[in-house]
Parts: C-alpha cells; structure tokens; sequence
C-alpha cells in the first residue's frame, strides 16, 4: 500500500509517516519546511525530515510546494497513492492575519490543488484531511460557562462532552486561518459527496507530542515546555490563563487515521481531540509541567486574548466512538508532557 503524506515533516505528517511506515506500507511525503519561513529556526523541521530518511527505507522524500498545481497533479499521477493524508497548512491562528495570501493559498487553494489531482489521478483513493476547530470561530464562547480555580468549563449540560461536529460554523469571529480551513474543509467536504469520493476532515483539537517543533504562534504544549526548560517566559494572552484546550497524541491522530482508512467513508467530519479527559488549562499545564522538569514557570499576564480565540474547548468524541468502537486515545494528557519534556530535554 502506497500513502502520500503532506506536510510530512511536521507534527502530525511525520508521525503518519512513522506509523504506517512501520506497518510496512510505502511512504511518499510533501515537504518544502515552509514552517521555517513562517516561524523562523524554531520552526524548523528539516531535523524530523533527517530523522525519517535515516530510520525508513521506505519512505521518500518530495520537495513540493502544494501551491503548485501542475506539480502536484504530476506527482498523484506518477505515484497514484492508496491514500493521501494532507496535513501540509499555515497553521497558525496568528499569523495568518499578517500573510493573507499566503495562508488562503496554502491552506485553501493548495486543498483544492490535492482533491483534484485525487480526482484527476487516483479518485478510488482516500484523502484525509487535516482540518481544525477553529472552523467553529468563537461560538464555542458563546456557551454558558463556570469558572473554578484554575480552569473553565461548560455550564450547559448539552455540552458536557464537549463540543460536537454539530455544532454550528456559521455566524461567528473564525481569524483568516479559520476562514481558510472552512474553505479548505468544506471542499473536502463535497468532493466525498459530489464525486463519490472517500474523504473526511479531522477537525484538530490541539494536537502534540515531542516532535513538535512549536512557537509561540502555534504549538501551545511544546512551546510552554520549551518555555520552562529554558526559563524563558510564557505570556498569558487573557481569559487569566484558566481557557482550556483538549490535547491529542500524534500517535493518536495517526492511530485514527490507520482507523479510517480501514473503514473509509464519504464527506465526513470527525472532531478529533483528546476529549475532556486530556483536557487542561494553560494553569493546569504549568502544574504537571513542573511534575517533570522540576522547574516552576515564568510567565507574563497580559490583559487581552487572542481575537476569536476559544474560552473553553474540547472535542466530543462520541461520534468517533460510534463510528470506530475500537479506538481508543492510548496517550494520556500527563503521558504525553512527560513525553515532550523527555524529548526536548534530549534535543537541547
């Protein structure tokens, strides 16, 4: 089996990588490292890159900008892959303010540039898209909530699992990256359903592990390790560091997508996070943190959050559950920290 992965030297598209690469399947990745560019040498994953061509033979490597359309039509119809795992964007909530085009093109067009090609060359693959909940724009603050010590939460019992691939895109604050991934997920959307083809979109919640190559823009777990090892200090955007994010294993995320790809579907939408369980505040995070490095946190408050940015959101998973009743996030939250801090130790 043949599996073209986008994005394949960053968080998620490398652990795709590395787990089916392990199941013995052949691996194409997409990567030009545009991550750099976005974030400077932090953001930098040509070290993840090296590592894959030194641990699998059956990976290979493609430098590609999925911008360009008739490279990446080229490249489906020479390889023409089983699947395709996209998981190249502009990831950040942030950035994309600042470089319109560039995250439209990336995120949206370089979508489309994907799905036709699929269609074009190989339209009995699946494609997997990696979407995210930012689609939802800041209705999620929209909810009733309750405040404690060190986190909010849901008040509306309707959402005491969390939120759910229901809940309404529609008529709220998204930033331009979430208004590029509704374009992008959308699409990926109606090709399942307008062509008969095998799509879904995994709307993120935060994903993780100890390959990220976080900042601050992007990679919330990682960057806040980084920020403690180093004794740097982490600034607090609003909402007094008590919002909430749940974080998902990229192991997880690829464990779903091996899922997936068992059990293809048309046009769905899966919100694919580590549910309330691995949930966490930004407060609760410098806690188990320090569990770890022994290090207490530097941080700044400062009195205004992120535009559009969430108060409190996790990802219900009982539509995943229904769906695939064999899956299960094997990663817990306080695992996977002891995981990147492991990691970031070892590299620094």
């Amino acid at each position: 089996m043949k599996i073209l992965v986008t994005g394949s030297s960053g968080l998620i598209g490398s652990e795709v990588c590395s787990y089916f690469a392990k199941c013995g399947f052949q691996i194409h990745g997409i990567d030009n490292n545009q991550r750099a560019i976005f974030f400077g040498p932090q953001g930098d994953t040509s070290w993840r890159l090296k590592e894959l061509q030194n641990t699998f033979t059956s990976f290979s490597h493609h430098e590609l900008d999925i911008r360009d359309r008739n490279k990446v039509l080229h490249l489906l119809k020479s390889i023409t892959p089983d699947a395709i795992v996209h998981t190249a964007a502009q990831p950040s909530h942030d950035k994309a303010a600042s470089i319109p085009f560039d995250d439209f093109d990336i995120n949206a067009t370089g979508t489309l540039n994907l799905l036709e090609a699929t269609r074009q060359a190989c339209p009995e693959s699946t494609f997997v898209h990696m979407s995210t909940n930012k689609v939802y724009g800041d209705r999620p603050n929209k909810i009733s909530l309750k405040e404690s010590n060190k986190r909010w939460d849901f008040a509306d019992p309707t959402y005491i699992n969390g939120i759910p691939e229901s809940f309404s895109i529609d008529q709220s604050k998204h930033s331009l990256f979430g208004a590029s991934k509704i374009a992008a997920d959308i699409m990926v959307q109606e090709y399942g359903r307008y062509f008969s083809m095998n799509t879904c979109c995994l709307r993120g919640g935060c994903l993780t592990g100890p390959s990220h190559s976080g900042v601050e823009l992007h990679g919330f777990l990682s960057y806040l390790v980084n920020c403690n090892l180093q004794e740097k200090t982490y600034k607090i955007f609003g909402y007094k560091g008590k919002q909430v994010r749940d974080n998902i294993h990229s192991e997880d995320v690829a464990r779903f997508i091996d899922c997936f790809l068992q059990n293809p579907k048309s046009g769905e939408v899966y919100n694919l996070g580590g549910g309330k369980k691995n949930s966490c505040s930004i407060l609760e995070a410098f806690e188990i943190c320090k569990i770890y490095s022994g290090k207490e946190q530097n941080f700044e408050y400062i009195q205004k959050n992120r535009i559009g940015d969430h108060i409190c959101y996790y990802s219900d998973l009982t539509k995943i559950k229904l769906h695939f009743p064999d899956f299960q996030i094997k990663h817990s939250l306080k695992n996977t920290i002891k995981q990147i801090v492991a990691a970031q130790v070892k590299r620094n």
